[in-house]
């Protein structure tokens, strides 16, 4: 059977590339090959950047409520296709489909929020600020913008972007991680149907080469990304070069300090989940837990009963808690910082690293991995991971843990889990980090607020969706107005004009 090969969509159809670049996608699951993706070129990408430029001056024009409008019908489709886009999340990444759907679930809530832009691009209005003179400030859409996004979430992290992008009358090429790219493009088709013009949005996947088209072009105005953090910088520094206007979300090393007077079992129930989720490939995941004076052993003893607990296999099996990571090598990588962790000293509580799954021998699997008495020197702390292995640092009091939390370069997530409302309120007024969860482990701020974190977690000064996400995707304009009556005077002045 002839494996199908997924085409970019470039104004509104699907766009074959004769001759292409290849690049396999596969099912984690299986570690079979199950589509080919085209790998857009310099050239494949300069057409859709040409597109979303010709489409920009209509789409621009066209009144906010009736983009609003194209942008409900896009969430309702989403909802009565939500079984089909978990299951290629699923397929293409590998996390289970209660997972997928939820992450989908995420992304459509910003699709609901972009729908009451039109409220935040009002703009402000002053009567008389001298004699006859008003001053209006109005908000308009950035241009042709640029979104670059991760395999771990190929639906929820796109709509962190594109619908917030569109609905302040931008248009948009989006280039998905050439892993995971049927989601992006199932998206684009369902738009469409929903009424979007052709143009609007474009979906370019691929490798190295379309980033870094996207990166440099002059018909781009605006570019979002998320991944890690070296690659953050990379496309920050690349873009912000060029005058684009750039938010590069990074990497994490996201914490989770734990005082003793916490309720331990919602504690470990909360941390389990927060670890070993979508087998701790996500930018929120907890990877590192802060331990604080005597809970150290209660709370391991009760993390390992749970992650040896937990059922690992296909995503979409019944009654399965964590499926595999995305790929062979990212496996691999994941076992060797596991075993330079443990050649440093770091203590094996549950080692997952040789775990086997009968009924997917071929699958990229791994079990979830706990090591204890682990150093903030150990690679297995300073490095992001990104897989199901959860390191446990022991101190003796807050202020060492909110210390510890500090020093690391990484600043995107953290939480506290304690019964204290003061120990709390210190956490969160100290920590230097920019999402903080008290007793909640995921603190993914709703579609109204806005996500992102600090330090080489962001580069860039807003983070992405909410009321933020508009200030990125739009630019302001004042206007000052008079209207005169009767001729001038003939004594004009060529003092610095003052309107009080």
């Amino acid at each position: 059977m002839t494996t199908p090969v997924l085409s970019p969509w470039i104004g509104g159809a699907e766009h074959p590339v004769p001759g292409a670049r290849l690049g396999d996608v596969h099912d984690p699951a299986t570690g079979q090959v199950i589509r080919k993706v085209a790998f857009a070129s310099r050239e494949t990408v300069g057409k859709a950047i040409e597109a979303a430029r010709a489409a920009f001056p209509a789409w621009r024009d066209t009144p906010p409520l009736r983009r609003a409008r194209i942008l409900a019908r896009f969430r309702e489709l989403c909802d009565a296709n939500r079984d089909e886009l978990a299951r290629l999340v699923s397929q293409e990444h590998g996390k289970t489909l209660p997972d997928a759907a939820g992450s989908v679930q995420r992304g459509v809530e910003v699709v609901e929020f972009a729908t009451g832009i039109p409220h935040l691009l009002k703009g402000e209005w002053s009567e008389d600020v001298a004699r006859g003179v008003d001053l209006h400030a109005t908000r308009q859409p950035v241009g042709v913008c640029a979104g670059i996004t991760p395999f771990n979430f190929p639906a929820m992290v796109p709509m962190w972007m594109f619908p917030v992008a569109l609905a302040c009358g931008n248009t948009f090429v989006l280039k998905p991680s050439e892993k995971v790219p049927s989601t992006s493009l199932r998206l684009a088709r369902l738009f469409q149907e929903a009424g979007l013009p052709p143009g609007v949005l474009n979906v370019v996947p691929g490798d190295a080469e379309a980033v870094d088209t996207l990166l440099t072009h002059p018909g781009v105005d605006a570019v979002s990304f998320v991944g890690s953090t070296p690659i953050a910088r990379h496309v920050y520094e690349t873009a912000a070069r060029t005058g684009k206007r750039v938010q590069a979300l990074g990497g994490a090393k996201n914490h989770a300090v734990v005082l003793p007077d916490c309720d331990l079992e919602f504690t470990a129930d909360a941390l389990v989940g927060a670890a070993y989720g979508s087998a701790g490939e996500r930018c929120m995941a907890i990877s590192a837990v802060v331990a604080v004076g005597g809970v150290a052993g209660p709370l391991v003893e009760r993390l390992a009963a749970r992650a040896r607990a937990l059922r690992v296999g296909p995503g979409t099996f019944k009654g399965v808690d964590m499926g595999p990571v995305v790929t062979a090598a990212h496996r691999e990588r994941i076992r060797g910082l596991v075993a330079a962790g443990l050649a440093e000293g770091a203590k094996p509580v549950v080692d997952g690293r040789t775990l086997r799954v009968p009924e997917a021998e071929a699958g990229f699997f791994l079990g979830p991995t706990l090591l204890d008495h682990v150093t903030t020197s150990m690679i297995v702390y300073r490095e992001e991971i990104f897989g199901p292995v959860l390191v446990v640092l022991r101190v003796a009091t807050l202020d060492e843990a909110i210390a510890l939390v500090n020093a690391n370069p990484y600043g995107n997530g953290t939480a506290i889990f304690t019964g204290s409302g003061r120990a709390a309120q210190r956490f969160e007024h100290d920590v230097q980090v920019g999402m903080v969860g008290v007793n909640v482990a995921i603190p993914v701020p709703m579609a109204f607020y806005s996500f992102g974190g600090w330090k080489q977690s962001l580069f860039g000064d807003l983070h992405v969706h909410g009321t933020e996400g508009v200030k990125f995707y739009t630019r302001t304009k004042a206007v000052t107005s008079r209207w005169p009556e009767g001729s001038g005077t003939g004594g004009g002045s060529l003092a610095m004009p003052t309107l009080g």
